[in-house]
């Protein structure tokens, strides 16, 4: 998907041009970007910087804001892939910088080593969406997501009252370790847990790629047969680990949770329609809320709010058809 664009035609609306700024993090000075919006009647140009879209969610996310730009004319949009590699990523912004876009949006890799590159474009008064995972300090225009830690917590909850109300034996397969969410859905699951009699026997690095969560998983199973449940921190992990349980012939005892709940045919909620997945939680992308804020940006003049929190739901065979339908209108 690196590379890809969507340039849209003009819009000519009556609203006056005007200029941005911001708080430069850290050095207290007032960036001005005179550029930022030029109201209804400007061009703009946003950078995507996305962390891997080998990752369902991710190309999901960029699939939404593709889709979102599409109402603002105005607006031309170039993606990038990191491919989950950090320098590669820093390249990637750093080229949307040669290109002097208006706005941009990251998703990073990982928090610290994107850190730098992110705080850069903010200094140079550009606009910038930091959606899911987060970086270091708070030089960015807006962060967008969901809380993890929170839905770490309700992933444990539903864990410990559904799936093994008398106590048992777990797996925990996490994401990639330096992206803040991997850590957010570990610190909340425990704390969802606590008390409840649930011992996590071993908690591996899944990356959060499918065949990477069924490689753990079939290594888990081998050396502990007695898991009763895999807690996933994201879908495509916890599908890898069913299909793993599946080859050893444990996919009837063991139970699982992920986390994302995409509503396309391969995502999580029909996972647990059709019974791989206990249960998942919708976890939005924000791709089109990260649109809506660039329009506020650069067309409505705007100073958007520094946080932008998105809600979460369980997904339970119960409620999983309807939740499916709701995300597809």
């Amino acid at each position: 998907m690196s590379g890809k664009h969507f340039a849209l035609p003009a819009l000519v609306l009556l609203l006056a041009a005007c200029g941005t700024t911001h708080e430069n993090s850290g050095q207290g000075a007032t960036v001005t970007s005179a550029a930022a919006c030029k109201g209804a009647e400007g061009k703009y140009t946003i950078g995507v910087s996305q962390a891997n879209v080998a990752e369902p969610y991710r190309k999901q996310m960029d699939d939404d804001i593709a889709r979102a730009a599409k109402q603002f004319p105005q607006f031309t949009v170039t993606f990038a892939d990191a491919q989950q590699d950090n320098a590669k990523q820093v390249a990637d912004v750093e080229n949307f910088l040669t290109q002097r876009i208006d706005l941009l949006i990251i998703s990073p890799n990982e928090a610290t080593p994107l850190t730098a590159v992110v705080k850069k474009a903010y200094d140079k008064g550009i606009p910038v969406l930091v959606l899911d995972r987060k970086v270091d300090g708070d030089a960015y225009t807006q962060w967008i997501g969901a809380d993890n830690v929170d839905i770490g917590r309700q992933a444990g909850q539903y864990l410990a009252d559904k799936v093994l109300p008398q106590g048992g034996k777990i797996a925990e397969i996490r994401g990639l370790a330096g992206s803040t969410p991997a850590k957010e859905r570990q610190d909340g699951f425990a704390k969802g847990i606590e008390g409840r009699g649930i011992d996590i026997v071993t908690t591996v690095d899944g990356d959060w790629l499918r065949e990477k969560g069924q490689q753990q998983a079939d290594a888990i199973f081998k050396a502990h047969p007695e898991i009763q449940a895999v807690y996933a921190q994201n879908d495509p992990m916890a599908e890898g680990a069913y299909l793993a349980a599946k080859a050893a012939g444990l996919d009837q005892k063991i139970k699982f949770i992920g986390i994302d709940g995409l509503p396309i045919p391969p995502g999580g909620i029909k996972a647990v329609e059709a019974g791989r997945l206990a249960a998942t939680f919708v976890y939005p992308t924000g791709g089109r809320e990260a649109v809506e804020s660039a329009k506020s940006i650069l067309v409505d003049c705007a100073k958007p709010a520094k946080t932008q929190m998105l809600p979460t739901q369980l997904v339970t065979q119960a409620n999983a058809a309807e939740v499916y339908a709701k995300g597809n209108r």
